[in-house]
């Protein structure tokens, strides 16, 4: 019997890497030197991949700052952090806060979702590699019948 092993999408991102981020957000960094750590990230996950024996790569959700990333970063009208907020608890046991995103105007394309992860993926990895994209289950829940109203009528019309 063949098992198949495979990585659902998103891996630890480095320490250098999350604060490389919020220097970028903040306008403390410029885009090439982010850029160039996001790929030395990327490189580091597809080879810990590799080196446990999965067979189909990710670039481990690298380039994204959550796992929805790609979808609120390749569309105009989300607000980023004005959704609904979820509490939880970090290994310390210290609380924390996941401001979700939420939509506010008529969404509108800025660029692809996914195609810079996957012709980085393409062009370093010996295996078949894949990109992930959240449900559209996932992508409802960012519409807010308040928030969102201005945008959209309802959860159907989003």
């Amino acid at each position: 019997m063949t098992y198949r092993s495979e990585v659902v999408g998103s891996l630890l991102r480095p320490t250098y890497l999350v604060e490389a981020r919020k220097q970028f957000e903040s306008g403390q960094l410029s885009a090439a030197p982010f850029k160039a750590m996001e790929d030395q990230a990327v490189n580091e996950a597809i080879a810990l991949q590799e080196a446990a024996g999965i067979d189909v790569i990710t670039d481990g959700e690298m380039r994204r700052y959550a796992f929805y990333g790609h979808l609120v970063e390749a569309l105009e009208g989300f607000d980023k952090y004005g959704g609904w907020a979820i509490p939880f608890r970090d290994e310390t046991g210290e609380q924390l806060v996941l401001k979700r995103p939420v939509v506010v105007e008529r969404l509108k394309w800025r660029r692809s979702m996914c195609a810079e992860e996957w012709v980085y993926l393409r062009s370093r990895k010996a295996r078949p590699g894949k990109v992930t994209m959240i449900s559209a289950q996932q992508a409802a829940a960012y519409y807010d019948p308040e928030k969102s109203r201005a945008a959209y009528s309802s959860r159907d019309a989003y």
